[in-house]
């Protein structure tokens, strides 16, 4: 069996996941990196919010990953990644709805994603998925502390 036809293997995002999560996400156009994403972070998003997040691998290597975590009313996906030769395949879809179950079996059924204007590919996907664009609501940010890019 080779690369291309391994199979997928789903499981819950760990914060050794790290390295091979930044660089997926680095590699991916329309993902942002922020300084807020460092091992650290992952490490209380992930402590936070256990279960919530998931990768794919295939042949042991990183492939997909989706973050998820709520608020106790609401959930939020962040950074949705698939390797560029995986695309198209359902991958980013499950990784989808493993979240949303995950997050369905803390009593969350209402979901949101951020996603840049500019990311046609990404609003594409969201739109094809189901989900509805929000136009009746702006969002609002503040950096205290870290950086311009925190």
């Amino acid at each position: 069996m080779n690369a291309e036809t391994a199979p997928i293997v789903f499981r819950p995002m760990r914060p050794d996941d790290y390295p091979a999560m930044i660089g997926l996400m680095r590699r991916a156009p329309g993902v942002s990196v922020r300084e807020a994403d460092t091992p650290e972070g992952l490490g209380r998003f992930l402590a936070r919010n256990p279960g919530l997040g998931f990768v794919a691998e295939r042949d042991g290597r990183l492939v997909g990953c989706l973050m998820a975590g709520h608020d106790g009313r609401r959930g939020h996906l962040h950074h949705l990644t698939v390797d560029a030769g995986c695309r198209r395949r359902g991958l980013a879809l499950a990784l989808v709805e493993r979240c949303l179950a995950a997050l369905e079996r803390e009593g969350i059924h209402k979901t949101h994603i951020d996603v840049y204007r500019d990311n046609a590919p990404g609003n594409g996907f969201w739109q094809a998925a189901g989900w509805t664009r929000r136009d009746d609501t702006h969002r609002f940010s503040i950096v205290r502390g870290g950086g311009e890019n925190a």
